[in-house]
């Protein structure tokens, strides 16, 4: 593997931009979900000129098909800013409108693939903000592969975009150390708000010229960090105990991983495990389920080198609860 210098910078101090003033660089924001508005949020508390925030159309959801707006837009409404919810990004109309704000910097933030004509547009380039260090896990969900994977370490990285997705110029990253009991959305929450604090350091750098760009290093063991899909989530007992364990942690809260208990479908959030010398599993089948009623109520799966004990989980057709309160009403077949 080569590896390049990546500049880190400390969190200790804050960048605050003249509040109120409009100066600064012209700023547009882009992004669409609650992981984007800790760093939209930052950078208002901060005083920055956000001429523009771009974000996803409302949709319809829940069973009354009510349109919703994204997280993003609700701040966004409530700071006053103006918003934009262009349906394609390369609609003549939209891009007038955009080249009409005449940004300096375009800052993106779990949005969607911008076409060249979009990051290409101001002076200074567009800016992203990334859930992993790059170059590794490039792709859609970085947070909940690198817990599935096992890691032990994950992080943030500001990097200017280029026309492949991730892979342009890293400006600052910061290192992030993962619990052996987190969970993605535990990580989630806390990567936002570090995330957040590293863009507006790297707004900074890049306006007064102390930002060095670096290109990507090559690493001939690439991870990567696709779409999560509902075959993902489907536990297979016969891994490793680790493994199982991971994938239960990498996917809660959402989408959760499952698996079936009387052939419904079971969506397990919260669990311990016990490794085993594959010797003294003995017999025992992968996927096999047992109760058992000590001091403790408990709910466990079998897997390759041990068992899964389930803690917290939600039945098809039930609300989600604690394995106590679900064992105590439930009736196996």
């Amino acid at each position: 593997m080569i590896e390049a210098k990546i500049p880190t910078v400390s969190m200790e101090n804050t960048v605050h931009f003249p509040l109120g003033q409009k100066k600064g660089p012209r700023i547009i924001f882009m992004g669409t979900p609650e992981f984007a508005v800790a760093s939209l949020n930052k950078l208002v508390e901060a005083g920055c000129n956000i001429v523009g925030v771009i974000t996803a159309p409302d949709k319809a959801a829940g069973r009354g098909m009510e349109l919703q707006q994204s997280a993003v837009k609700k701040y966004a409404i409530e700071k006053g800013l103006y918003i934009l919810q262009p349906e394609k990004l390369k609609n003549p109309e939209f891009l007038q409108e955009l080249r009409s704000l005449q940004a300096d910097l375009q800052i993106v933030v779990a949005f969607r693939m911008l076409p060249e004509i979009v990051w290409n547009m101001p002076p200074l380039g567009t800016i992203n903000l990334h859930g992993s260090l790059l170059p590794q896990y490039r792709g859609a969900a970085p947070i909940n592969w690198a817990i599935i994977n096992g890691e032990k370490e994950t992080g943030v990285t500001t990097f200017k975009l280029q026309q492949e997705i991730d892979t342009g110029d890293i400006l600052l990253a910061e290192r992030i150390t993962i619990r052996e009991d987190e969970n993605a959305g535990e990580l989630h929450d806390e990567m936002k708000e570090i995330g957040a604090t590293l863009l507006l350091k790297t707004i900074q750098g890049v306006v007064d010229g102390s930002l060095k760009e670096v290109p990507q290093t090559f690493i001939t063991e690439q991870k990567h960090a696709p779409k999560i899909f509902t075959e993902t989530c489907k536990i297979d007992w016969a891994k490793p105990v680790d493994e199982v364990y991971n994938l239960i942690r990498g996917l809660a809260p959402y989408p959760a991983a499952f698996t079936f208990l009387d052939d419904k479908k079971l969506k397990i959030y919260k669990a311990a495990k016990e490794s085993f010398i594959v010797s003294q599993m003995g017999s025992v089948r992968p996927g096999t389920g047992e109760y058992k009623t000590d001091k403790k109520m408990n709910l466990q799966f079998a897997c390759a080198d041990g068992y899964i004990n389930i803690l917290e989980l939600q039945l098809e057709g039930k609300k989600k609860m604690s394995i106590e309160d679900f064992l105590r009403g439930y009736r196996f077949v």
